[in-house]
């Protein structure tokens, strides 16, 4: 079952592994702000997150300067990929990651939310209610050569108190790894 705009954020109560942001287990409640949340799915080894690690924080800071809430979800299989066990998120996240880092061990929170793709971001109301989903922009390999800025232009809607103009886009990127 998909996530559609319209529809309530799906709790969760996951392990983070950024102790420099938030609690050692985080819910929704817990991520969330007064004037909406971030959530986006995504990993260590994708080429599609790694070059859009810069973006990702510089957004998460915005949002917390706009009381946005803003976590990371990596629900990625670590026996397929071993570089993205929790071990290995709490490396990434000692690196400079100004967000909590959440860590979905059974990929139910993946299945909850409908998630395919690393990054793939879902914005949420002050209501939690879903506004936005999908891709931060229409590249997310090469930052000098975005031509849209969806997500951005989403969250400054939601903060002037209109919907926003796109409320879907397909995400680009690594397919999110299932366990078999």
């Amino acid at each position: 079952m998909s996530l559609e705009v319209g529809q309530q954020a799906p709790n969760f109560e996951l392990s983070n592994a950024n102790p420099s942001f938030g609690e050692t287990i985080m819910t929704f409640a817990k991520v969330k702000k007064e004037n909406g949340t971030i959530i986006v799915f995504e990993c260590n080894h994708c080429p599609y997150v790694v070059a859009s690690i810069s973006r990702m924080n510089a957004m998460a800071d915005f949002c917390a300067h706009k009381n946005i809430g803003f976590a990371g979800i990596n629900s990625n299989d670590p026996i397929v990929y071993e570089n993205d066990s929790f071990e290995h998120m709490v490396k990434r996240a000692e690196k400079g990651m100004p967000y909590p880092y959440l860590h979905d061990e059974t990929q139910e929170v993946a299945h909850a939310y409908d998630a395919k793709r690393t990054p793939e971001f879902f914005l949420f109301d002050a209501e939690d209610t879903l506004v936005y989903r999908g891709r931060m922009d229409d590249n997310p390999k090469n930052p000098q050569e975005t031509t849209t800025s969806e997500l951005m232009d989403a969250v400054n809607a939601l903060l002037e108190g209109n919907e926003p103009a796109v409320q879907f886009t397909e995400s680009i990127g690594c397919s999110v790894k299932w366990k078999v």
